[in-house]
């Protein structure tokens, strides 16, 4: 089993205000590791000091986001003091729109996964739903890992089922030999008619994200899918249909007590 992780934007709106409790309480739930995405009150020297006090690895963070060869001294130096071989980029629609953008953004990853892999680091990306569509009858995701070769790929599975017209097994099977690290989210993966509310009381997405093991997904065949090069399974709800930290704790539960990640309980 690989160990179970939490991508900590999950727990954005409580972070604001007290952001190492946030790191505690995970700890304390059972999490093996954290994937950071901002920092809040501290310094990344001061959360990766607590990290390591609380015994919760540092296996990926999402800042900064290196998306243009600008970013990469930053997110160098950002690697080496969360002690991290590798640095995660990220790119919106407009970059998969049609077969142009695809290759412009495929050079852009090129050129800036060299500069990353000269440094003895690792790029991974990270994806959502848009490069999961289709274009002649191949997926976005397919075509662009054939021209950016520069990148290694940290597949979010409830996003590469693309409201349910992939299966997301399948899916991670596609990109295995490139696969480094995987999100793992559950929900409803067809679109609601409503938008669904965040807690800050925004629009978001037509979906209905849940607890682990209380949606749609077959979370068991895409975890059994996965390489062994994945590092750590992580838990990451952009948003939930009830409380985020008994969504993140009833996630916890259903991954380690159905023997599908390793935690610390």
């Amino acid at each position: 089993m690989k160990p179970i992780a939490v991508q900590l934007y999950s727990l954005r709106e409580y972070s604001k205000d007290d952001f190492v409790g946030v790191i505690r309480k995970v700890a304390a739930i059972g999490y093996k590791g954290v994937e950071p995405a901002g920092f809040y009150n501290l310094t990344p020297a001061e959360f990766k000091r607590i990290a390591d006090d609380l015994g919760l690895k540092i296996y990926s963070s999402h800042t900064p986001w290196c998306r243009t060869t600008d970013d990469v001294a930053a997110a160098i130096d950002m690697a080496g003091v969360l002690g991290l071989d590798r640095v995660v980029c990220g790119y919106g629609p407009d970059d998969f729109a049609d077969m142009d953008a695809i290759k412009r953004t495929a050079d852009k990853v090129n050129a800036i996964g060299e500069k990353i892999r000269e440094a003895g680091l690792i790029l991974f990306q990270h994806n959502h739903d848009f490069e999961f569509q289709k274009i002649d009858g191949r997926l976005k995701y397919e075509i662009y890992a054939e021209l950016a070769t520069e990148v290694k790929f940290q597949i979010d599975a409830f996003w590469s089922a693309n409201f349910g017209k992939n299966d997301p097994a399948e899916m991670v099977r596609k990109f295995a030999s490139r696969m480094v690290s995987i999100h793992i989210k559950d929900g409803v993966l067809a679109k609601n008619d409503a938008p669904f509310r965040t807690v800050n009381g925004t629009l978001d997405r037509k979906v209905d994200l849940r607890p682990l093991g209380q949606g749609d997904m077959d979370i068991k065949s895409v975890v059994k899918a996965m390489p062994d090069t994945v590092n750590s399974v992580v838990v990451e709800l952009d948003y939930c249909s009830v409380e985020m930290f008994r969504a993140i704790e009833e996630s916890y539960r259903y991954m380690t007590e159905n023997g599908l990640a390793q935690g610390n309980k």
